[in-house]
């Protein structure tokens, strides 16, 4: 059975001020096509991609990069809403690795390690640097129903809390797996101590 990604790109960004998923990084690219290139380098197919019904221009740019775009008629009431929308397109699989398309700087290779990670039979994966937990974060297809129950805008912090005990930590040296883009500021290169 497959693993598949899930990137959520469905959020309103109020904070950042305009469409941060379609904000140029330095080099030209959206951050939510830079996000979505660094999951195609480790899938190079079955990536869904969520987006709100009113983002089109988004929608047209992700489909161009070769994803499955699912538009989420009910993305307005949050991350939770949106994620189980995913999943419920995504439908069967060994696992689901999920990715925010706000964390453009995700290194292909901690992608890599949480998709092997559930096809070795961890029930849940994320990455960790320096103790603190990232994303993306993988969920065995036991969470499948969970998944699919969420709704509002708590996304799947408490599936992972409930079962805390069954995930597999996996330390990286990477630290765009806690790097997100909520402000304009967050653009700016970080200061890593």
């Amino acid at each position: 059975m497959k693993v598949v990604a899930i990137l959520l790109a469905a959020g309103s960004a109020k904070r950042f001020g305009s469409d941060k998923l379609l904000h140029a990084l330095p080099h030209a690219v959206p951050i939510a096509v830079q996000a979505l290139r660094h999951l195609k380098a480790v899938f190079e197919e079955n990536i869904f991609v969520v987006t709100r019904p009113e983002a089109g221009a988004l929608s047209a740019l992700l489909r161009k990069e070769g994803c499955k775009v699912v538009v989420c008629e009910n993305a307005a009431e949050g991350m939770g809403a949106s994620l189980a929308c995913a999943v419920r397109a995504a439908g069967d699989a060994q696992g689901y690795v999920v990715a925010l398309a706000d964390m453009p700087f995700i290194r292909a290779s901690s992608i890599a390690a949480v998709r092997e990670a559930l096809g070795a039979g961890a029930p849940l994966a994320a990455p960790y640097f320096r103790s603190r937990r990232g994303h993306p974060v993988g969920f065995a297809a036991k969470f499948r129903p969970a998944l699919e129950a969420l709704e509002g805008d708590q996304g799947a912090k408490r599936i992972i809390s409930l079962e805390e005990k069954n995930l597999v930590k996996i330390p990286v040296g990477d630290p765009g797996v806690i790097r997100d883009i909520d402000t304009p500021g967050d653009l700016a290169p970080p200061i890593i101590v």
